[in-house]
């Protein structure tokens, strides 16, 4: 089976904001779908890709009535893992309206913001926090928290940095009523 999209996820997940892509050791992920993920897999790659050869649960004949993808995406509403899963039906229906092509370029924008959050604001414990922001938060909202924390930023240290970013994100989020912490 052809493999297109290896940082989308076969239930929606945008892998490239996830906090495991973003590692800088032997044990990063390279994707859902990549090599590592398929050989150990989970249950929507065995279904999908093993059984269905379908690249997303969305493409399935069965995707209506399927009850573990179905029950996935009501778990998705309340309780994260690893990964923030918040935004996960939004991001399924804005790939089911405008095609994979259009998620996928907008994930990698989100991708960039993270990058550059990561590289100019993480004293070395933000990584998660970064990533779901870089979920969450509208990218024209990432633009602008750091635009803001590069200008008030120019001198201070990483760590001073970091707190900056992390208290224009939460006051943007307390704005607009999004959560910044993974909901176990």
């Amino acid at each position: 089976m052809q493999i297109q999209y290896v940082e989308i996820g076969i239930c929606g997940l945008s892998c490239r904001l996830c906090p495991n892509y973003h590692m800088d050791t032997k044990s990063r992920c390279l994707g859902c779908k990549g090599e590592d993920r398929t050989a150990v897999g989970c249950p929507f790659i065995t279904c999908a890709i093993k059984k269905k050869e379908v690249e997303f649960c969305w493409d399935c004949q069965e995707s209506i009535s399927c009850q573990k993808w179905r029950k996935h995406r009501e778990i998705s509403k309340q309780y994260d893992s690893f990964k923030c899963y918040q935004k996960l039906n939004d991001d399924i229906a804005f790939t089911q309206k405008n095609g994979v092509a259009e998620f996928e370029k907008m994930q990698k924008v989100r991708e960039q913001l993270l990058r550059e959050m990561l590289q100019e604001f993480n004293e070395g414990r933000s990584k998660s926090y970064y990533c779901i922001a870089a979920t969450v938060l509208e990218i024209d909202e990432l633009i602008e928290a750091l635009s803001k924390a590069r200008n008030a930023s120019q001198r201070l240290e990483i760590k001073e940095k970091s707190k900056l970013l992390h208290s224009i994100l939460n006051e943007i989020a307390i704005q607009k009523k999004y959560y910044l912490k993974l909901r176990k």
